[in-house]
């Protein structure tokens, strides 16, 4: 494996809670792990810091902790970016991701009566990257995808079950704005969206 391969690998791990907040990552056992020199690895995780997934503790590095800040923070962004980024996907977007769109929107409709709070999340995920995409500002997209990583890290930390009925409520009315190509609707939608994501994990025991 090279170095931008076992970045995705540890990344991946990350964000879907396989590696735990505070996990101590030790570049020797990672290389055996991964069946190669220390330097890819060490590549790997200095990039992994510059994007906020780890942080140096002295010779090794650690998982990221879960703050209340950071959440914050990451919202902040969130607000700012992901409503005109729905935008651009509105009017940008082209006939076969809006059929891909409707795809999701029947996933959720069909999601099955208990589903886990991660299948609720992948597919909470798979409706975001694909407006994200569909913006067609690559730089944007990045950024929006990095940050909704960082942030299913949270919704994956709540000890109880997430809600299904509230949990796709604003995703749902986000698809029907954009059927009707309706802008003031789709920012509104948005922005409520992230705050209710927002309101939820504070509230939620585990966090």
């Amino acid at each position: 494996m090279n170095h931008a391969e076992i970045f995705a690998d540890l990344k991946n791990k990350i964000a879907w809670l396989d590696l735990k907040p505070e996990s101590i990552l030790n570049h020797v056992e990672l290389a055996r792990n991964y069946g190669v020199s220390r330097t890819p690895v060490v590549i790997a995780l200095n990039r992994l810091e510059v994007e906020n997934w780890v942080a140096r503790h002295g010779s090794h590095f650690v998982v990221s902790p879960l703050t209340v800040n950071r959440m914050r923070e990451i919202t902040e962004l969130r607000m700012v970016l992901e409503p005109q980024a729905n935008i651009w996907a509105m009017y940008r977007m082209t006939q076969d991701s809006l059929t891909k769109l409707h795809g999701i929107k029947d996933e959720i409709a069909s999601l099955a009566p208990g589903a886990s709070n991660k299948e609720m999340v992948r597919l909470d995920v798979k409706f975001h990257e694909l407006l994200y995409r569909e913006s067609h500002n690559t730089q944007v997209s990045y950024l929006l995808t990095n940050l909704l990583h960082h942030y299913l890290r949270f919704w994956l930390s709540i000890a109880s079950r997430i809600n299904q009925d509230n949990f796709f409520v604003e995703a749902m009315e986000i698809i029907r704005a954009i059927d009707e190509k309706d802008e003031v609707r789709l920012r509104a939608a948005s922005a409520e969206h992230i705050k209710v994501s927002l309101d939820e994990v504070l509230r939620a025991p585990g966090i």
